[in-house]
């Protein structure tokens, strides 16, 4: 399993539609991409103070490799990906982990 996390800052101007929108259409990507199992989202409330830079942030699940490649080139995730770096005023403070897990709890 794949888990694909993503953090990221808000500028202050944000208007909250229109993140809540890029969300929801990765959300709904869910099932739509082969091997591409979950995604959840929400404010970074940085309890241990170390990442007051990303205010925001979402995690998503791959069954494997192949599913998050697939997940990478569908155009449908290009878009809203585009969206998301003109959200954040660029890709720069965009931080991106691929964790590679047994799948196990």
């Amino acid at each position: 399993m794949i888990l694909h996390a993503v953090y990221f800052p808000i500028p202050e101007n944000t208007d909250p539609k229109t993140l809540a929108g890029v969300m929801q259409g990765l959300e709904n990507l869910v099932g739509q991409i082969d091997g591409f199992t979950a995604f959840h989202h929400g404010l970074n409330i940085d309890a241990e103070g170390k990442s007051p830079e990303a205010q925001y942030g979402f995690h998503a699940t791959y069954t494997d490799r192949a599913a998050l490649d697939r997940y990478a080139r569908d155009p449908r995730h290009q878009a809203l990906g585009a969206r998301l770096v003109a959200l954040c005023g660029g890709a720069d403070g965009i931080k991106v982990y691929d964790i590679e897990t047994d799948g196990g709890s």
